[in-house]
């Protein structure tokens, strides 16, 4: 059995790894927040309890890599930005697989805000259809932030296999825990 402790981030990485060119970035950010010794940020990192993959890879070496990682993985951040919803390959692939194979939640984290995210509905535009699909059908269990590192680390830290976030697919902070996690809106 794996043991599962590890966050799995997903993002659309729209075919570059060019800074400025897609949400890879704030898939840095993070990694960044959890290098920094002077910062509280902890992220236990699914893509680096797995050997490295390259690019070039064959597609089904990626997959095989990316379920390892998933079966190791307590829940999933899903970087969620304006293109997201375009990505037809791997962000599908690692929803489907995080949801109906491996049952983890989804911490939905908008890069296009820093407000608190009370209606998750509100959000529907941005969903990928794999997102979309199973809040509809009620397998995913989501909960739904702003990009801000205070969200994510508490719900990293709160929510996995064993503890899904409230709400089914449409989870969401109430404004008691923003104003706890300090964020305004």
């Amino acid at each position: 059995m794996a043991y599962r402790n590890g966050t799995y981030v997903a993002f659309h990485a729209n075919g570059t790894n060019i800074p400025g060119k897609s949400d890879i970035d704030y898939y840095n950010l993070m990694r960044a927040w959890s290098a920094n010794p002077n910062d509280d940020f902890t992220l236990i990192n699914s893509h680096e309890k797995v050997a490295a993959v390259r690019d070039s890879s064959a597609k089904e070496t990626l997959r095989r890599s990316l379920h390892e990682r998933l079966k190791n993985s307590k829940n999933m951040v899903l970087i969620i930005g304006k293109t997201t919803k375009y990505d037809t390959d791997w962000v599908p692939f690692e929803i489907e697989r995080a949801v109906d194979t491996y049952q983890i939640p989804i911490i939905a984290a908008y890069v296009d805000t820093e407000k608190p995210i009370r209606n998750a509905n509100a959000w529907s535009a941005y969903w990928p259809a794999a997102l979309a699909k199973r809040i509809n059908d009620g397998t995913a269990n989501v909960i739904h932030m702003p990009f801000r590192k205070a969200a994510i680390l508490d719900a990293i830290g709160q929510f996995s296999h064993y503890k899904l976030p409230v709400g089914g697919g449409l989870g969401c902070y109430s404004d008691q825990a923003y104003k706890n996690l300090g964020i305004d809106g």
